[in-house]
């Protein structure tokens, strides 16, 4: 299983969750097998400075990406990686690695375009909004 990551650097697992998975500097792949981390390789993000709609969707779908994890999405975002079998994982922030061994333990449900409820999955940017973190 391949866990994409949007994130603030690149500092592997010890990179921080960025909110937007589309305007994100960097990408961070850990693949996992058991529970356990079998490799792990940032990316600066090709479409930091621009993208069209779907574009990084189709990108984080070459790297073969089962879940993508980032603070926030829209539902039209959703509705793209569920287009090419990613599960996303939303309202999340931190350091990958903690957020990844909740992942692995099942904290963290991926969202579908069904389930999607923007009070739910925005937290971060609530926070950011109001001075909390």
């Amino acid at each position: 299983m391949i866990i994409a990551f949007s994130a603030d650097d690149n500092e592997g697992v010890k990179s921080r969750i960025s909110h937007h998975f589309g305007r994100c500097p960097y990408y961070v792949f850990v693949e996992v097998e058991n529970k356990n981390i079998v490799s792990v390789s940032g990316e600066e993000n090709p479409f930091f400075s621009s993208h069209q709609p779907g574009a990084v969707p189709e990108y984080i779908s070459s790297k073969n990406a089962d879940f993508i994890v980032a603070g926030g999405m829209g539902p039209r975002a959703v509705q793209f990686f569920e287009q090419f079998k990613i599960a996303p994982i939303i309202g999340v922030s931190g350091k990958i690695e903690d957020v990844l061994d909740d992942i692995l333990e099942g904290k963290y449900e991926a969202v579908g375009v069904r389930d999607y409820d923007p009070s739910k999955h925005d937290r971060h940017k609530d926070e950011l909004e109001h001075g909390h973190t």
